[in-house]
């Protein structure tokens, strides 16, 4: 071989020694999920390796390897035109497919015969799949963990932006996840990511922190909608120091309001996720609240929400999980605004000098 081969650990810890990471795969595998800063040059789309695929299965390999090698071909030959022209010999890429390197192996062979100095993901994919997945653990348990705890609508998601603009270290759960994780957090017209795309989104997080700094978080539960908490960060998040963010129940709901206008702009929406709650809270309240809803009450729905279903559970859940919580300082913001968040912000990371931005 004319080009160079790196286990998956050896390339995240050299990552950024490469100008281009590129993924061989198709479009439907690269959108489950890539390395950081990936583009993707498909050496078979999606359709060809379907059809690729059946004609492996149905006729025989030697068919099926011909037929995709000059699909592969055709392919390559476009991401040059496209990609690869205006790149100087000192160009450097860094290449990776599924597992046996066969698509990636073509392109990098090509590629090291013009010139260029191509490395290869060894095991591809899968084995930086792996590498991810036992390198979080590791990443967790080396950090000063804060939680971030507070009842629903309590600021804790604002406290953590205004955190992150001073400069402190801060993982958004609920931002990586596109989920505000309850009942009714979907957040219209945005899919989440897959597991393994949530997975190495935390892991790039938590790369990136210092652990001589503590990084806040908020108390999240094991799921955010359908995607999973590591379980290394789930346990060490219980046992970490907490702060208890505490808001009046009518800035709660303004907050609510503001924050979930997409419900209140599309009312029936809103009627329709209600009917989730029916299972806990029973038909005839989430008629009630669907009622209040349409007629344009939705201060009252929001406050009920809280109290007869949010509160109770969450209290409940952060006494039960979370040890620290009962030692955990009071954090009382003027009001729900940013600005409000912003000075409670200043006052944590004037504890911390080495969170001010440089």
């Amino acid at each position: 071989m004319s080009f160079h081969t790196l286990s998956a650990r050896e390339v995240i810890a050299n990552l950024p020694a490469f100008d281009t990471v590129i993924d061989a795969r198709s479009e439907a595998e690269f959108g489950e999920d890539h390395l950081p800063g990936a583009v993707n040059w498909p050496t078979l789309n999606n359709d060809e390796r379907c059809s690729i695929g059946t004609l492996y299965v149905q006729v025989n390999a030697f068919e099926a390897k011909k037929r995709g090698a000059a699909i592969a071909a055709r392919n390559i030959a476009a991401h040059i035109e496209r990609d690869v022209i205006d790149k100087p010999k000192d160009w450097k890429p860094l290449t990776y497919c599924w597992r046996g390197g066969q698509r990636s192996g073509a392109l990098s062979l090509i590629l090291s015969q013009i010139g260029f100095r191509v490395t290869l993901v060894e095991g591809g994919y899968k084995a930086f799949r792996a590498a991810v997945v036992q390198d979080i653990p590791r990443l967790v348990q080396q950090l000063d963990w804060r939680i971030v705890c507070g009842t629903t609508g309590s600021g804790k998601t604002r406290l953590l932006t205004a955190l992150a603009a001073q400069g402190a270290q801060v993982i958004d759960l609920e931002a990586l996840a596109n989920h505000r994780s309850s009942v009714l957090g979907a957040i219209p017209g945005l899919a989440q990511p897959t597991q393994k795309r949530f997975d190495t989104l935390i892991w790039e997080t938590l790369r990136r922190f210092d652990p001589a700094r503590p990084v806040f978080v908020e108390s999240e539960s094991k799921k955010v909608g359908n995607v999973v908490l590591p379980l290394s960060l789930v346990e060490t998040m219980h046992r970490s120091p907490c702060l208890n963010l505490v808001l009046p129940d009518a800035q709660r709901v303004a907050l609510l309001l503001e924050d979930y206008d997409f419900f209140v702009r599309d009312v029936e929406h809103f009627c329709e996720r209600l009917q989730v709650l029916a299972a806990f809270r029973g038909k005839a309240l989430v008629e009630r609240w669907q009622t209040a809803v349409r007629a344009g009450d939705f201060e009252t729905v929001v406050q009920e929400l809280l109290t007869q279903h949010y509160d109770p559970a969450y209290l409940q859940s952060i006494r039960r999980n979370f040890d620290q919580f009962g030692k955990a300082p009071i954090l009382s913001p003027d009001d729900h605004s940013m600005q409000a968040m912003q000075a409670l912000a200043a006052q944590l990371v004037a504890l911390d000098p080495g969170s001010s931005p440089g």
